[in-house]
């Protein structure tokens, strides 16, 4: 592996650093690097960036020399942002290859921890198709197990809305678990995660919806539930666009519906009578409607942060966060089976 030269640290005009296109975080809050540039502005860069030296020829013969970023873009953003012309530098010998250059932008910013799971979950995979890495060698590069790595990988089986809650904080780490055990069934995916959203459900009462759902699941397949009545549940599902179920008793049974508030229940009502559901998300969209315009009308209230609301949510122990990241069998069923 190439060696920084000297150690030495060297002062570099910030229009001739290009930025690292194998850069693996994607988002970058403005709020935080509007803070990091008025710390710039105040004490300076603290910790030097990483970068390669290489030389250009120039139209006219002579020789130009370009820098290209391996790690600090975040530092690179904030200076540009403060008005600083020159920063500190670490120059690697050699030329680093592709390859090089992607670890070693992974490994920096796993060491300082605030890369969000989907960018890790990309960087991995960019690992993995473009430079044909196992998932037991990128865990060893990073320090972390095989099944770290795989666990990671598998948030990318979301979708995209879901993906974009968990990248803007919106959304924890730990409640992917739950939603990710119903990647076979999208539409109570979805429920489910609408839920975590908007009526604040934690990651252990996620998981005991999920758990719930993956042992009807085996019921139904157990005992052969009329598929008539499945097909009567799935289409209430549909059309109140909320959670149901049906409940077979000795003579007749019983229908579960899952509400937000008094409000849902008239709209339910109203669906009845009218047998139509022109918005099978009526209920939802009204609850989320009502959360915004009490959230808007809030005087004096302080605000609370994105991190803050999704760590109150995960309400797991660090133990028990720390087992669950190297489990082989994190998103089995048998793990929600009763």
């Amino acid at each position: 592996m190439p060696q920084f030269v000297n150690n030495a640290i060297f002062w570099v005009e910030v229009e001739k650093i290009k930025p690292n296109p194998y850069q693996p975080r994607r988002d970058f809050d403005e709020a935080k690097l509007s803070d990091l540039a008025e710390s710039i502005r105040m004490y300076g860069i603290l910790q030097p960036l990483v970068v390669t030296r290489k030389e250009i020829q120039k139209e006219d013969g002579g020789l130009a020399t370009e820098y290209e970023l391996i790690s600090g873009e975040r530092r690179l953003r904030a200076s540009r942002l403060a008005g600083i012309s020159q920063v500190p530098v670490l120059i690697r010998q050699g030329e680093e290859n592709d390859r090089e250059k992607l670890e070693l932008a992974i490994i920096e910013n796993l060491q300082r921890e605030d890369i969000n799971s989907v960018d890790r979950a990309h960087a991995f995979q960019r690992l993995v198709q473009e430079f044909g890495m196992k998932h037991a060698e990128i865990g060893k590069k990073v320090g972390k197990s095989r099944e770290y790595v795989s666990n990671t990988l598998r948030i990318l089986d979301l979708s995209d809305e879901i993906l974009a809650a968990v990248a803007a904080g919106k959304l924890s780490e730990g409640h992917t678990r739950p939603l990710l055990m119903l990647t076979s069934r999208p539409q109570e995916q979805m429920t489910l995660f609408k839920e975590i959203m908007y009526k604040k459900v934690t990651v252990r009462e996620a998981e005991n919806i999920a758990r719930r759902i993956a042992y009807d699941r085996a019921r139904k397949k157990e005992f052969q539930v009329d598929p008539e009545l499945l097909a009567l549940e799935e289409k209430l599902r549909e059309q109140l666009g909320t959670r149901v179920k049906i409940e077979r008793g000795g003579t007749g049974g019983k229908i579960l519906i899952d509400f937000f508030s008094n409000d849902d229940l008239r709209t339910l009502l109203q669906l009845m009578e009218t047998n139509k559901a022109k918005n099978p998300n009526e209920m939802l969209e009204k609850h989320i409607a009502s959360v915004d315009e009490a959230k808007a009308q809030a005087d004096g209230s302080l605000p609370v942060t994105v991190e803050d609301a999704t760590r109150e949510l995960d309400d797991r122990t660090p133990v028990e966060k720390a087992a669950e990241e190297n489990s082989e069998d994190l998103y089995s069923v048998k793990n929600f089976s009763i």
